[in-house]
């Protein structure tokens, strides 16, 4: 079973309660006041044809000569024409730079995924992001989350989309939504549902007809509630993100002009944005879509291939990653504060708009993690904190107020009061006293799958025809003889004869031996799903359980009985009428534990550690 670290919250209580909805008529007054860029007095050099593109991109980043920015004048309330939307312009003389309602404008956002936040803190992350200075929140949405099956979507609760960017504007805060459908993220297979695996013919993130009709569908449901919320529906969204990273993957050259086509048609007037890195520019890029970058730390270099593609436009980094995410088995990945500050002002003095990714990164909850996948299968921890401008409690760091005082340094006005930290409290040990053997808990699951030859998770004839996205599946099949034992797994499988563990499959490893027997034995092999790869072309290679036959001595093993442990909270409510037995000190078979924690009347957060 896999072992999960990191901030719990204990309490039941709703310290958010419930979200007031204002018409639309009125939700201007909760939009954030613009970021004002006074006019610039810096002799550039003038751009000459035919020069290498690198010229243009170093007179791009020439260092700027200018005031204190000031927005005060520019707040919602005064901001009421909402005709013209966020714009890039170019001026004789002047860099390339954006306008919002006709203003100048520099974007300072942040991310932070309301799906890795307890909706309970929403508002306390976005207060953060709005003391510390930034101006923009950034946001991905994850279509698998959002349809977890075919035709059945969620926003609701901790997936209120709407809620969330509406929270957004009442704080002062513009939006840039990037709605995939693809969104990498460190998520699960990038974010797509995993019910598309059923086809096996299925060609993700291509016009592929199965996958741009089920991107059809979903759009359909998910940008009519987009639309109402962009800025000239006097909404916060003054941006909209095409696909995701596309130069990286760059399979289908009719694929992009597809989603972008899909957005318009839907209703998306915002201005249009693709995102890629320096290497990978040209391939993901769209005639006349902004095409912004994304990068570890400021290197003119990088700036060139943006410069190819586009000249008379302001620079956006949409990605400028502050830390990094973690794998099981791998180090925690940290960088420098002085680093990322440093980056940041040069940003700002070159006048490119940022995002920081992450300035919250919050947790994977439950097994939305993805995958990485070069030479070796190794799954994103359960923790998001990404070393990012709050930890993954929410708490303040080197970073942010390193930033903040360099945000405050350069904003005519006083940044807002710092939000108190939420309370947290440390626990006595919790050891398991009850503990239920996998082998009981099958009488208490759904009915089994019974299948001449072994069926892979996703096409598990079971969630209403969805298949099964998370967890482990048991496969059992009697044999009546020892050998080589071969089966392709995905990702790591415990084999037992009977309720012996006699080894390991995964990856790498597709033989086991099976000692010779007398009499006919229970064969069982326990799948582990450890996270859908989120990131290249091995997205279409990620079918999990037993994917292919089995077999001893390459005869083919048949008769399964397949159990879905799935590991939904229905699930977990079955095993509460289970009889759980008294803990046993040497039992190391695959079991579930129960122990009790004592909070208090008073729960507070605590970090949980398990040894």
């Amino acid at each position: 079973m896999r072992r999960e670290q990191g901030w719990t919250r204990l309490s039941e209580r709703r310290v958010m309660g419930s979200l007031q909805r204002f018409s639309l008529c009125f939700s201007w007054k909760r939009i954030l006041c613009i970021f004002f860029l006074p006019v610039i007095l810096s002799g550039f050099a003038p751009r000459v044809k035919d020069k290498e593109d690198l010229i243009f991109a170093n007179a791009q980043l020439q260092p700027a000569q200018y005031s204190m920015f000031n927005w005060s004048h520019l707040t919602p309330l005064k901001l009421t024409d909402r005709s013209v939307g966020l714009q890039t312009e170019s001026r004789v003389g002047s860099k390339p730079y954006f306008t919002l309602g006709g203003h100048k404008f520099l974007i300072f956002g942040g991310s932070i995924h309301y799906f890795r936040v307890p909706r309970e803190y929403w508002r306390d992350r976005l207060l953060k992001l709005k003391a510390c200075g930034f101006n923009t929140l950034t946001t991905y949405v994850p279509w698998n989350l959002h349809e977890p099956q075919r035709g059945k979507f969620d926003f609701s609760g901790n997936l209120d989309l709407e809620a969330f960017v509406l929270m957004a504007a009442e704080i002062g805060l513009w939006v840039i939504l990037r709605p995939g459908p693809y969104i990498c993220s460190e998520m699960d297979l990038g974010g797509l549902p995993s019910w598309l695996l059923q086809d096996p013919k299925m060609i993700l993130r291509t016009t592929y007809k199965g996958f741009v009709e089920a991107v059809n569908k979903y759009f359909d449901h998910l940008i009519s509630r987009v639309v109402p919320l962009q800025y000239r529906k006097r909404g916060p969204i003054i941006a909209v993100q095409v696909e995701n990273e596309y130069g990286s993957f760059a399979e289908d050259k009719d694929y992009m002009p597809y989603i972008q086509k899909a957005l318009l048609e839907r209703g998306i007037v915002e201005l249009l944005m693709t995102s890629d890195d320096a290497k990978h520019m040209l391939k993901g890029y769209i005639e006349g879509v902004l095409a912004t970058i994304n990068m570890n730390t400021f290197q003119i270099n990088d700036f060139k291939q943006l410069s190819q593609v586009q000249r008379n436009k302001p620079i956006m980094v949409m990605e400028f990653w502050v830390g990094w995410f973690d794998t099981w088995g791998g180090k925690h990945m940290i960088k420098n504060a002085e680093d990322v500050e440093d980056t940041v002002s040069k940003f700002i003095t070159s006048e490119i708009s940022f995002n920081v990714y992450m300035f919250h990164g919050g947790t994977n909850f439950g097994f939305m993690n993805g995958a990485t996948y070069f030479g070796k299968h190794k799954g994103v921890v359960t923790s998001y904190d990404y070393d990012a401008v709050l930890t993954e409690a929410g708490d303040y760091t080197q970073k942010y107020f390193k930033l903040r005082k360099l945000f405050g340094s350069v904003v005519a006005v006083h940044l807002p009061p710092l939000p108190k930290l939420s309370p947290k409290a440390e626990y006595p040990a919790v050891k398991p006293s009850l503990y239920l053997p996998l082998w009981d808990v099958l009488q208490y699951l759904n009915k089994p799958v019974i299948s001449h030859t072994p069926v892979n998770m996703e096409s598990l004839p079971i969630n209403n025809g969805n298949g099964q996205s998370y967890g482990l599946v048991l496969y059992e099949t009697f044999i009546c003889c020892g050998g080589s034992l071969h089966a392709n797994v995905q990702d790591t499988a415990q084999v037992f004869l009977n309720e012996k563990n006699i080894g390991l499959l995964g990856d790498g490893i597709k033989k086991l031996n099976i000692p010779k027997i007398r009499e006919c034995q229970l064969l069982r092999i326990l799948v582990e799903n450890q996270g859908r790869v989120n990131f290249s072309w091995k997205i279409q290679d990620q079918r999990k359980g037993l994917t292919g036959s089995v077999t001893i001595d390459n005869i083919p093993l048949n008769g399964f009985i397949i159990y879905s442990l799935e590991m939904t909270m229905s699930f977990f409510e079955r095993l509460r009428s289970a009889t759980w037995k008294p803990v046993r000190k040497n039992y190391s078979g695959p079991a579930f534990y129960l122990g009790t924690l004592k909070a208090g009347s008073s729960p507070k957060d605590t970090f949980l550690r398990l040894l």
